[in-house]
């Protein structure tokens, strides 16, 4: 069961605030700041090309994406089964063009209704991914996008293994399956590749040099990662093509 650590702190008033369990990234969770933020500058990047548009937020959990996207977007549809997330996204999330509805993924949604649809790092979750992408596609207006995330398994998972160990992963991607996955469905799909940048970059030279072995002689680990991690921000993330086989996650633009 998650401590204190792991439940997200300072909610406001008459929202219930959600506990880390592993299935989806929270904000508010001093712990948990590096892979929110590494979700978040995605989320970013996204809404800043959907302005002015409909756009539907696939398996959106707490709803903080949703929210970031509304700010640009004309409407934005959050969509979420769990009935936790989604009592905590509709009571913490209320600007006017933004609402959530509680329904699965694979059956939410009428034809032709949105200009965009995103669904960030869930694929490695359903059962049947192609059928969900054939879905979504039939969601979309005409010249409509989706946009799909995925963790990368050659930096998610120890080497040589065909899965990392996240109990609620079924499956998880090399860019050669994912691109192929992507393009069975959608006849164009653009391929992008998150990294570590700013004091990220600067983190993962200071492990190839040796840093693991220092901070435990020095007795510094703890009070370190308490300052650093939650220090983390979305600018310590790079969007851009390539190399994709070092990349964290990738997003893959499907039309």
């Amino acid at each position: 069961m998650p401590t204190k650590l792991y439940v997200q702190r300072d909610q406001p008033p008459g929202v219930p605030p959600l506990s880390l369990t592993g299935e989806r990234t929270l904000p508010d969770v001093p712990a948990e700041n590096y892979w929110y933020r590494r979700h978040l500058v995605v989320y970013e990047w996204i809404a800043a090309q959907v302005a002015g548009q409909r756009v539907l937020d696939m398996a959106c959990g707490e709803g903080y994406g949703s929210n970031v996207l509304a700010r640009s977007a004309s409407e934005v549809v959050g969509v979420d089964a769990n009935p936790e997330a989604h009592e905590h996204a509709r009571l913490r999330y209320t600007l006017p063009n933004l609402r959530f509805e509680r329904a699965l993924v694979e059956t939410y949604g009428e034809p032709g209704t949105f200009d965009s649809i995103v669904f960030l790092q869930t694929i490695e979750h359903v059962q049947d991914p192609a059928a969900v992408l054939t879905h979504f596609q039939a969601l979309l207006a005409p010249g409509g996008v989706a946009y799909v995330s995925t963790p990368n398994l050659l930096t998610l998972a120890p080497a040589g293994a065909e899965k990392s160990g996240n109990p609620w992963h079924l499956k998880e991607y090399r860019a050669v399956e994912f691109e192929a996955l992507c393009t069975s469905v959608f006849e164009s799909v653009q391929m992008l590749g998150l990294f570590h940048a700013g004091k990220l970059r600067a983190h993962a030279l200071a492990l190839k040099l040796g840093w693991d072995r220092v901070h435990p002689l020095l007795r510094v680990t703890q009070p370190f990662y308490d300052r650093f991690t939650p220090a983390i921000a979305t600018t310590d993330f790079a969007l851009r093509p390539g190399p994709l086989d070092q990349a964290l996650d990738f997003l893959a633009i499907c039309r």
